[in-house]
């Protein structure tokens, strides 16, 4: 005989039954005051969800309590909430299906999105979805180094206006491509040193992005860790010593699309990645998983992306997908609720 105790949680527009605990008490011997404990849980989670209907970090922690505690035969049903760390839903591919996009992300456990900026021409666009979309879409800012050109400066005083006047998720992405253009390398590096320093003085963390400059970037970075700057190395793609270097530097490794492409290298590298040092993200409309590579990305791809890195690792994808969630809350705790 199995007993269930189950609590219903309303997520945002929806509801989902989220079960504190499957269990066997005849095997098990849970005592009466175990599950009196379960079930005063349970009610401390509604009170959460009725005070701060907003934010879903609480039930996270709970559930992360409960499989990772005590009560080890804690299971959770397969609702599992999962997050976009990295995505321009505000692009002009995603204009006409908008609402698709997110109503086919929320069908996929995907619940929160984080936007990167690019440069001050998408910055409308890009406030105007997390306006449309609150507490679900997060705004960054940010100069993306393919948008350093000779305003560049220009930029980065926009970006120290808008800083100025409310809290944005990260200041990303930044960082160093040598990949298109090598004119300005020089402005380059300058905008990512004053976009750091723009991190630390708002205690945000940095978004990076970097292509045929993953070490250059790197260098960069460890100045700064002593002072506590932390973020992300979007679109990690780069060796084990690389990942190295970034884990002791105290960031997280951005891990999207590539992983599931034959022949990058990158399964066989995060073989020997703790997934405490992941997350993951989509920069759709970009860099889409197999089988959808060469077409648009989307946020409810995220899940083919969770889904490889379950395989990989041998465990299951809500296993993948709590880790990964929890890493993706801690890093943009500021912002969360």
């Amino acid at each position: 005989m199995k007993t269930a105790l189950n609590v219903r949680c309303s997520f945002y527009n929806g509801n989902i039954i989220f079960p504190l605990v499957q269990a066997n008490p005849c095997k098990r011997k849970l005592t009466l005051l175990k599950l009196s404990a379960l079930l005063a849980a349970g009610v401390l989670i509604l009170l959460l969800n009725r005070l701060f209907p907003k934010s879903q970090k609480h039930f996270q922690y709970f559930r992360l309590r409960f499989i990772y505690g005590n009560f080890t035969e804690v299971k959770i049903n397969e609702y599992y909430m999962i997050i976009d760390t990295h995505c321009h839903l505000y692009a002009k591919e995603f204009e006409e299906d908008l609402d698709g996009i997110m109503k086919r992300a929320a069908d996929n456990g995907v619940e929160k999105f984080y936007l990167p900026a690019i440069d001050s021409e998408t910055t409308d666009a890009m406030l105007s979805l997390e306006k449309t979309y609150p507490g679900k879409c997060f705004a960054m800012i940010g100069l993306h180094p393919c948008s350093v050109k000779t305003n560049y400066t220009e930029e980065l005083d926009i970006i120290e206006r808008l800083l100025a006047t409310r809290k944005f998720a990260a200041i990303g992405e930044t960082g160093l491509d040598f990949y298109w253009d090598k004119t300005f390398i020089k402005e380059q590096y300058i905008a990512l040193e004053r976009q750091v320093e723009l991190a630390l003085q708002y205690d945000t963390p940095i978004v990076l992005h970097t292509r045929d400059a993953l070490q250059e970037t790197i260098d960069v970075i460890r100045n700064y860790t002593a002072a506590g700057l932390k973020g992300i190395f979007h679109c990690f793609g780069g060796s084990a010593a690389e990942a190295s270097q970034i884990i002791n530097a105290g960031f997280y490794l951005g891990i999207g699309g590539v992983v599931t492409f034959k022949n990058a290298g990158l399964a066989e590298l995060l073989q020997h990645i703790n997934l405490s040092h992941i997350v993951l993200e989509t920069d759709a409309p970009y860099l889409s998983p197999a089988p959808f590579r060469g077409k648009r990305n989307e946020s409810s791809y995220l899940k083919y992306i969770l889904d490889k890195v379950a395989e990989i690792k041998n465990i299951s994808a809500k296993e993948v997908a709590m880790i990964t969630t929890a890493n993706a809350e801690n890093i943009f705790k500021h912002t969360s609720i």
